[in-house]
């Protein structure tokens, strides 16, 4: 029988836009964050797999559910996760929420408008910030500021990625609505290069990004665990360039996804501003002590 691992794409932690339990997040919190993504690494493996049916991959999807929530014991990454969670004493709603959105992605192509597709960043993105969150032991008012970058970071990934998502799996993130405005149907999408009329469409979209960036800007100051309020930080700063790139570009034909030299000089500037703000606020992270 088919599971999971067989629809595996080879994608790892290092390959995603943004960073994942990198080095700067301490490694007692570490194998649990890679456990959680290798989870939802697996779900999207299964969701993307390019020529397996709908009803295969929701029977996998629902394995994967059933192991977690310990009613069977077929999926490994999903023992290997509900055992870490086990140990930490966290719930596993976060990882039930992601396996909500990779369902859609099976039955769901088209989203009407902003508002279907914030409510698909619900599941599909806001639980990641808020499972690492609770990793971390923060507080969850803080949560809004978490759910706002990372919607952000969902909505950034769908624009770079129109193109490819439509002519690769017939899947439109952009609102139907905002495309009819501009008196376009999705296969626009399915261009070498986009319109005047599709670019601007995008550019809009990224306003509204750039508007959930605002908000969160604040959210790394009000981390308590001083390497994940850097780390943050760093991804705050990749997103908001890559936001731009995205009010200036074509996705459609040129480049938006960073270079890891871009990526670095973005993090070092990163890094220097988070620095700065700690110090003038003459605060001392917990996690910035001496480790036991």
């Amino acid at each position: 029988m088919t599971t999971p691992s067989d629809f595996a794409s080879g994608k790892g932690h290092r390959d995603e836009n943004f960073p994942v339990a990198s080095f700067l997040i301490h490694p007692r919190y570490r194998e649990i964050i890679l456990d959680f993504y290798r989870f939802a690494r697996a779900a999207d493996d299964v969701a993307d797999h390019p020529t397996a049916d709908s009803a295969e991959k929701l029977r996998l999807l629902e394995a994967m559910r059933a192991s977690l929530a310990g009613e069977g014991d077929a999926v490994a990454v999903s023992l290997a996760l509900r055992a870490s969670l086990a140990r930490s004493r966290l719930t596993n709603q976060h990882a039930l929420d992601l396996l909500e959105a990779f369902r859609r992605d099976v039955t769901k192509l088209r989203y009407e408008n902003w508002d279907e597709l914030m409510d698909y960043c619900r599941y599909s993105a806001m639980p990641v910030g808020r499972f690492v969150l609770d990793v971390h032991q923060e507080d969850r008012a803080i949560w809004p500021k978490s759910d706002a970058l990372c919607a952000a970071l969902q909505v950034i990934n769908h624009l770079q990625d129109c193109g490819k998502d439509y002519r690769s799996l017939n899947r439109v993130y952009v609102p139907l609505d905002s495309l009819s405005r501009a008196g376009m149907a999705p296969e626009e999408l399915g261009r070498g290069a986009a319109s005047a009329a599709l670019l601007t469409v995008i550019h809009e979209l990224a306003q509204r990004t750039a508007a959930l960036l605002a908000e969160a800007r604040p959210f790394s100051d009000l981390i308590g665990d001083g390497r994940l309020a850097l780390e943050v930080s760093v991804i705050q700063a990749l997103a908001e360039d890559l936001n731009l790139r995205l009010l200036e570009r074509d996705p459609l034909s040129e480049r938006v996804h960073h270079r890891k030299s871009e990526v670095l000089g973005l993090a070092a500037r990163a890094t220097a501003g988070f620095v700065g703000r700690r110090v003038r606020s003459k605060t001392r992270p917990r996690s910035f002590a001496r480790q036991p």
